[in-house]
């Protein structure tokens, strides 16, 4: 049940040309699931501007083929991107139940690596730029954009890059969205900020939503488009500075394959002038 998601987010200039960003994340691609990779190549028909991919795009060693393959037709847009937990190493079982506690993450002996290497290689060959640590600038729609970007925070792996040059328009991208990373970017005045890592709860409960977002942000913006800290100036009720998407993303763990009132999902950002 692959859901697109819609968004109109005012964070342009006046007159400025509308610009469309395609956002990708938690894939959790296996080689079996052929259903999602024919549906990630068939967004190419939305034609964006900018495709960002948060992470977690793999759950399997033999994944790598069938993700590039699922890829490919956005490839020759401009993209970025940043990794997530389960693109360094692969999923293991455990006690779903861990998640309901404040800290669900765990260590384990003897990870297994995945291919992620590899992965990077080819988005960097195809020209999607690596948001690791670090910032870039990108030319899309005949304006400059500035990027910020963070390794896993989920993983301890986040390490704020140095203050540098940005753009009229500076969007900040990490895969999870902890609360750190997010005053950080909202600090450094990015206008949105794109984050997956939640899967939006995955099991949710109807008329409540998210039990659980596996960080530490708050259950009510566990997926979707949201103000940090608070709301935005020009939308009712309250007043903030930054933006925020969170994808409920694509896939799950392969040893937890269910969702309930939370579809997988892709989201296509229209940002327009404010």
């Amino acid at each position: 049940m692959f859901t697109l998601r819609r968004y109109d987010v005012p964070v342009l200039g006046p007159g400025e040309q509308p610009l469309r960003v395609l956002h990708l994340s938690d894939l959790h691609l296996t080689p079996v699931q052929r259903d999602k990779v024919a549906w990630v190549r068939d967004l190419a028909r939305l034609e964006p501007d900018l495709v960002v991919t948060t992470g977690d795009n793999l759950a399997h060693d033999d994944a790598l083929g069938p993700l590039l393959e699922a890829y490919a037709p956005l490839m020759d847009r401009p993209g970025v991107f940043v990794l997530g937990s389960n693109d360094y190493v692969a999923p293991r079982p455990k006690n779903p139940a861990r998640y309901l506690l404040p800290d669900a993450r765990t260590a384990h002996e003897d990870p297994e690596e995945l291919p992620w290497r590899e992965m990077t290689a080819a988005f960097r060959r195809a020209g999607w730029r690596d948001l690791t640590n670090t910032r870039v600038t990108l030319e899309l729609g005949g304006r400059t954009v500035s990027f910020v970007g963070v390794d896993d925070p989920h993983l301890d792996r986040d390490a704020f890059p140095a203050p540098g040059p940005r753009a009229d328009l500076h969007l900040g991208v990490s895969h999870a969205p902890y609360t750190r990373v997010l005053d950080a970017m909202a600090g450094d005045g990015c206008d949105l900020v794109l984050a997956g890592h939640t899967h939006g709860g995955q099991l949710c409960v109807p008329f409540y939503g998210a039990l659980v977002t596996n960080s530490d942000l708050d259950r009510g913006r566990a997926s979707g488009l949201h103000g940090w800290p608070g709301l935005r100036p020009d939308a009712p009720g309250g007043a903030g500075s930054t933006w925020l998407h969170v994808s409920a993303g694509l896939g799950t763990s392969p040893y937890a394959p269910f969702r309930f009132a939370c579809r997988p999902e892709a989201s296509l950002l229209t940002l327009l002038p404010r």
